[in-house]
């Protein structure tokens, strides 16, 4: 936690510095200007006025608006705070340090508008390419950790004990000629196949995400049987939202890993995953036995690996609150799924499974 406190801090710290330097910059640039008059607390409580419009474009209609492409309601409250600006400007800060310099008639207006669009203007625009070289930066990061948690996740899912344990439970399956044999089958193709070519985008249907965790959960209740249950409930339906691949597969993953490892029996695994619209939350609570080496329970790779997604993919748009007694360890994570920073992919007409599971 301290570490992410000094990360956030070093970021404001230096995009602070960078404001400041830029405002000051600015308003030497303006308010020396010769076709500019007045004494320098007219022109600094003028140039007051534009750097709040900057900010409140800068650090509020960009990222709500612009960057999320609803380009109308950023127009629309752009041309608001431009209207406020000039109205403060004409009807007040004029009236107060040149109440007989300019009128209120349309040159009047026009000569304000020229005025205060080039500084606001020139604030918006380095404080946008901050955001663009931020993001790009992010980017790189972010491509490195969904290759570093891809391959994590294979690794700890794709090796022998993994394919023994489902293998030797669908032989016996197949001994006793069970219906189950052909759908056990079909979801460890499926989740194979999710992982190795589906993950691959930043943004994948919550649909499949959700039939991932199913088809994982289902595999995973084969090692549990009669040593405890295992609960799984969803309320509310997917719809066309997105979400980031492979989060909520690592919370479940952690509530079976942890059990089954620690306990012979008594295990007890609850996985609620509620959806509305906009809006998911994943509730994981496992027991585990305090007997067994539990001190990096909350502290995995896996689990600091989906921390540093969360931050990048879904700044402010995300809580996560990991708690944990003497047997109980649970997960709760609230994600707004329309604030995802990073585009959905193009719909395709491609069915989730093929007809054969082994194409």
């Amino acid at each position: 936690m301290s570490n992410l406190k000094e990360r956030l801090w070093n970021i404001l710290s230096s995009e602070l510095t960078f404001q400041l330097i830029l405002i000051g910059t600015v308003f030497s640039a303006t308010a020396y200007d010769e076709h500019t008059y007045g004494d320098v607390k007219a022109k600094l409580s003028l140039f007051t006025s534009y750097v709040v419009a900057s900010l409140i474009i800068g650090y509020i209609l960009l990222p709500r608006f612009f960057y999320p492409k609803k380009y109308l309601a950023f127009g629309l409250y752009l041309l608001l705070v431009i209207a406020v600006v000039m109205l403060v400007e004409e009807e007040v800060l004029e009236k107060i340090f040149y109440p007989n310099s300019r009128g209120t008639d349309f040159p009047g207006v026009f000569h304000t508008l020229l005025e205060i669009l080039p500084p606001i203007l020139i604030l918006v625009s380095f404080k946008f390419a901050w955001d663009a070289q931020k993001k790009q930066n992010q980017l790189e990061e972010l491509n490195s950790m969904m290759a570093e948690s891809r391959l994590q996740f294979l690794k700890s899912q794709i090796n022998p004990h993994f394919l023994f344990n489902n293998l030797n439970n669908l032989y016996s399956y197949a001994l006793a000629d069970s219906p189950k044999t052909k759908h056990i089958i079909l979801e460890l193709s499926s989740l194979l196949r999710y992982m190795l070519y589906d993950a691959q985008a930043n943004l994948v249907p919550l649909e499949k995400e959700i039939q991932c965790l199913m088809d994982f959960i289902q595999l995973q209740e084969m090692q549990v049987e009669s040593r405890g249950k295992v609960e799984f409930n969803i309320d509310g339906k997917a719809g066309d939202q997105f979400i980031a691949p492979l989060i909520l597969v690592v919370f479940v993953e952690n509530c079976f890993k942890h059990s089954t490892s620690s306990q012979a029996e008594g295990i007890e695994i609850s996985i609620q995953l509620k959806i509305t619209p906009g809006h998911l939350t994943l509730n994981c609570r496992n027991t585990y036995s305090s007997n067994t080496n539990t001190q990096e329970l909350a502290r995995g790779i896996g689990l600091e690996n989906v921390r540093s997604r969360l931050a990048l993919l879904y700044p402010d748009a995300h809580v996560l609150d990991i708690s944990r007694t003497a047997s109980v360890f649970q997960v709760q994570l609230d994600l707004e799924l329309d604030r995802a920073q990073a585009e959905p992919p193009q719909e395709t007409s491609t069915s989730r499974r093929d007809p054969d599971p082994f194409n």
